[in-house]
């Protein structure tokens, strides 16, 4: 990986929480975010963030994991991607 940052999209029914929890994963793996982007259009909670991740000792599985079981459990679709890969994905 030729960088340390990632894409990490939150799609679901909007509910309180669902910022604040998700938020409170990514601290606890030191992931800082760095641009963010939220809406709800009709009831859909929607959000996508640029974060990065310290280089050293960062276990990305571990943090897809615990993004994916938090997400679970608020009822959203939570993603994370790493920033090459998703470029390499929706490249023109």
């Amino acid at each position: 990986m030729t960088s340390s940052r990632f894409i990490i999209t939150v799609i679901g029914s909007d509910r309180v929480g669902i910022v604040a929890r998700v938020t409170t994963v990514m601290a606890s793996y030191s992931v800082n975010i760095v641009d963010i982007s939220q809406t709800i259009m009709q009831g859909i909670f929607t959000m996508i963030m640029l974060a990065e991740a310290p280089k050293e000792n960062f276990d990305l599985a571990a943090f897809q994991q615990a993004m994916d079981a938090e997400g679970k459990s608020l009822g959203v679709e939570v993603k994370v991607q790493h920033e090459d890969a998703f470029r390499f994905m929706h490249r023109i």
